[in-house]
């Protein structure tokens, strides 16, 4: 995508982290925003902190597991701009715990979240942006755990493979359709971000009805510790996101170093041995 003055940008996920910094990147080049999350005092904070820079900016509260709202932001967004040509489904959450230990709860949630959210972002929008005729870019965030399978991550890395599995499909699919339309995936390893605190936005169905192991007490520990200690911040994920939309690139890796471990895990599968664990030393 060359032109980015007056196109317009739906995130999810956008008060906060990534979908925060992705807001900000794109008003840099003069994008219009229509910006999605569950919490809505968060966004509306967001939304007015914007709008005070002269960014023309709406929000819409989704929660991007339901079909229905993400239909109704698409809506939202037709209705203030006339148009859609950047979606970044970008609203995740994540959960540790060895892989029998996540309660079926917790699988619901992440996976309305984390692959429905995808999924609806994808069904709602790409007819969208193939009825345009125009430019049009799909931005999916995945994480390097959609590439690698660390231990105790056994829920948020099945989530994020579906995410680039289906995101590679999706490249397939829309280059029989259109040469304007792209598709990007971001898989960036640990930044400080809000997704180490998932459980303020856990919806009351959805509670878990068991206390959580040592184990798992300890992987958050551990996640919250690698999140907040990481050395590239939102800002600098955002950045790359938006040299891949301009340039039309498909991988957003972040974090070169991690790029031997998920060569470590091609290694395995084509010579059929045993996984390797990619956090060994």
């Amino acid at each position: 995508m060359k032109t980015f003055k007056d196109r317009v940008a739906v995130i999810t996920g956008a008060a906060s982290g990534l979908g925060r910094a992705l807001a900000d990147r794109f008003a840099r080049e003069g994008v219009k925003l229509v910006l999605a999350d569950i919490d809505e005092r968060a966004l509306a904070a967001t939304v007015e902190e914007l709008k005070s820079r002269g960014i023309a900016v709406v929000g819409q509260r989704t929660d991007v597991s339901k079909g229905d709202e993400v239909e109704q932001l698409a809506k939202r967004a037709l209705d203030a701009f006339g148009a859609v040509h950047i979606v970044c489904n970008n609203a995740g959450i994540a959960l540790m715990g060895l892989a029998w230990e996540n309660p079926e709860a917790d699988w619901r949630w992440a996976l309305g979240v984390n692959v429905w959210g995808v999924i609806h972002g994808v069904r709602v929008f790409a007819p969208i942006l193939l009825d345009q005729g125009d430019e049009g870019h799909i931005v999916n965030t995945a994480s390097v755990a959609g590439l690698i399978s660390p231990p105790g991550m056994a829920l948020y890395s099945a989530t994020k493979h579906a995410v680039v599995a289906l995101t590679e499909v999706l490249h397939h699919d829309l280059a029989t359709k259109s040469d304007k339309v792209k598709c990007s995936v971001v898989c960036p390893a640990y930044f400080p971000s809000g997704i180490a605190d998932s459980e303020r936005s856990r919806p009351a169905e959805l509670a878990a009805a068991r206390t959580k192991s040592e184990d798992q007490l300890g992987l958050e520990a551990n996640l919250r510790k690698a999140v907040q200690s990481g050395k590239l911040g939102p800002a600098d994920i955002a950045e790359a996101v938006f040299a891949a939309v301009r340039d039309e690139r498909f991988y957003v890796l972040t974090h070169p170093k991690i790029k031997p471990a998920i060569e470590l895990r091609m290694r395995d599968v084509l010579d059929e041995r045993n996984p390797t664990n990619p956090l060994r030393p």
